[in-house]
């Protein structure tokens, strides 16, 4: 029966992992299934409320062993980071863990069926193995990037040959990701064959047909309820800022974010301050991880909070990203082109400009605006690694930033067009019948069929 098929879930504990990963939790409880969420004591808690009590989802808590591995006590997510500089850490703090998670294991009733990890988690294949279960990975991005990386795998082994703490661990990890993939069952992508068809058959083929596409997972939020809550508290009242959008035109405010982890310097946000004040267009802004004392400082001593005040809303910390994006009043997104920002964009129907940062950011802008045709670039070429952005320092200017936002909202009718398309495609395909719907079918008859 499909109430005794089990699936364990267990992925990084950072926003871009963690929240698509808990909307599969939901999309395949909803489906009948017994679901387990492995995390972390202080992770459960900025989650737990964002579940429904109805579906079988179970969270199972692992100690996390911060201290031991050199990180500030509680800092049980990357976005707590104190600097992204020690990012490495927390690989090492999950190696920690194997022990506590084989118990954690044993103890499951009904014993797991398959296993869905994170590809940064590479001694789960192990894990799997050693219970006799399927392994599928999880990537967290779309089958255009895990297509480019497929075919660079050459460039990927050219590691350098440094000794510092951080590149010996990440270049160890890297060839375990490598090496525990080839020993998977299969791969489950956040993305839809509407979106990137060709990359999706292409990459499919490669990896032998097991490749699952049951995206944009995010539309399995639908009531109000849980847009609001999906993957933390928010730092504003929810209330307040569909109020405050409810007060501009349809199609006239810039929402900007730049993701959870990136922090660009005060001076490099400044210049976007500066470009969002000269659209004169009413913007929201979710600063993330960039805000801090010193960019409040130079928000006031510039005079930008006092001249913005009254068509500016600054969220300073866990915005309601899918609710600000499926407001009508929401005409741009410049984002990061993080993966589930990206999508989530795509979903609401929303053209995008798009500002990369580092890694699959860089490929996802392509498909936007190259591919997809419905975003314009901030023209950036500069790949700022996380916690180096205080060496980059300012490398976008202000009237890059201005000219793409300009262009997005005034110049950009057939994008808009385009978006709505994609949109409606996204909502067909994980409607019952669509191709994310039926994705998601085979990978639970797979399951049911090795079980």
């Amino acid at each position: 029966m499909a109430a005794e098929i089990h699936v364990v879930l267990f992925p990084m504990v950072a926003p871009g992992h963690m929240n698509p990963i808990i909307d599969i939790a939901k999309l395949l409880a909803r489906r009948g299934l017994i679901v387990s969420f492995i995390t972390t004591p202080a992770n459960a808690a900025r989650i737990s409320f964002t579940i429904s009590p109805a579906l079988q989802i179970h969270l199972i808590q692992i100690p996390f062993p911060a201290a031991e591995a050199g990180l500030p006590d509680a800092c049980e997510n990357m976005d707590s980071l104190p600097s992204l500089e020690t990012s490495y850490k927390f690989i090492i703090a999950f190696d920690m863990m194997q022990n506590d998670v084989v118990r954690a294991f044993e103890q499951l009733q009904p014993p797991p069926s398959c296993l869905i990890s994170d590809m940064g988690l590479p001694w789960t294949a192990q894990l799997a193995e050693q219970f006799n279960i399927p392994r599928i990975v999880f990537h967290g991005t779309s089958c255009t990037s895990l297509l480019v990386s497929h075919h660079k795998k050459a460039v990927h082994a050219e590691a350098p040959d440094v000794e510092d703490a951080k590149s010996t661990v990440m270049k160890k990890v890297w060839e375990q990701v490598r090496a525990a993939e080839k020993t998977s069952y299969g791969v489950v992508v956040n993305s839809f064959e509407g979106l990137e068809a060709e990359s999706v058959k292409e990459y499919s083929e490669a990896k032998g047909g097991r490749v699952w596409c049951i995206g944009p997972v995010s539309l399995c939020n639908v009531e109000t309820s849980d847009m609001e809550k999906r993957g933390n508290i928010s730092a504003v009242d929810v209330r307040d800022c569909m109020q405050w959008l409810d007060l501009h035109e349809p199609g006239s405010v810039i929402y900007a974010a730049l993701g959870s982890l990136a922090r660009p310097t005060p001076e490099q946000m400044m210049e976007l301050a500066l470009a969002l004040e000269e659209t004169n267009r009413p913007f929201i802004w979710g600063l993330g991880g960039a805000s801090s004392p010193a960019l409040e400082g130079l928000f006031v001593e510039s005079g930008f909070a006092q001249r913005t005040r009254d068509r500016g809303l600054l969220i300073r910390g866990w915005a309601p990203q899918l609710m600000i994006l499926s407001h009508p009043a929401v005409g741009g997104f410049l984002t990061h082109c993080g993966w589930n920002s990206t999508l989530e964009g795509i979903a609401a129907g929303v053209p995008l400009a798009t500002w990369p940062f580092v890694g699959d950011q860089f490929t996802n802008e392509k498909l936007v605006v190259e591919i997809l045709g419905i975003g314009v670039s901030v023209g950036n070429k500069v790949r700022v690694m996380w916690g180096e952005e205080e060496k980059a320092g300012v490398f976008v200017a202000k009237d890059a930033i201005k000219r793409a936002l300009v262009v997005l909202m005034e110049e950009g009718a057939e994008m808009r067009t385009r978006a709505g398309e994609l949109r409606d495609k996204a909502k067909m395909a994980v409607a019952q019948g669509g191709s994310s719907y039926l994705g998601l079918t085979l990978l639970i008859e797979e399951i049911k069929a090795r079980f």
